[in-house]
């Protein structure tokens, strides 16, 4: 049987007051204009991984069709990249694009700002 420690807990010192003087946490605020604040380099890093897709699904359509040499384990890697980097790219550009025409539901704060 585990044998019983007594020990005296204490609270721990906070840095925030929570009672009637409540200090503004930043994190926490939402303004209108927060919203609107566009990401441009996720944007950019979106179009990127677009293109880069795209090259890599056409390469790997070009040498499983026999147009480019290169075996089809070749093809099946770009195939699989080519699928990791599109999806990616499509899904924050189409979230990008529907912001940007203000599509109901789409906002730039969708978007994840680096």
């Amino acid at each position: 049987m585990a044998s019983r420690r007594n020990f005296q807990y204490s609270s721990l010192p906070t840095d925030e007051d929570y009672g009637n003087g409540r200090q503004f946490d930043r994190r926490f605020d939402y303004t209108p204009k927060s919203f609107d604040k566009i990401p441009w380099k996720s944007i950019a890093l979106a179009l990127f991984l677009l293109f880069l897709g795209s090259v890599l699904l056409f390469l790997s359509y070009f040498i499983l069709a026999g147009h480019m040499g290169g075996e089809r384990s070749q093809a099946y890697g770009l195939l699989a990249l080519g699928i990791l980097t599109f999806l990616p790219g499509f899904y924050e550009t189409r979230i990008a694009y529907y912001s940007w025409r203000g599509a109901k539901g789409y906002r730039f704060a969708s978007i994840p700002d680096y």
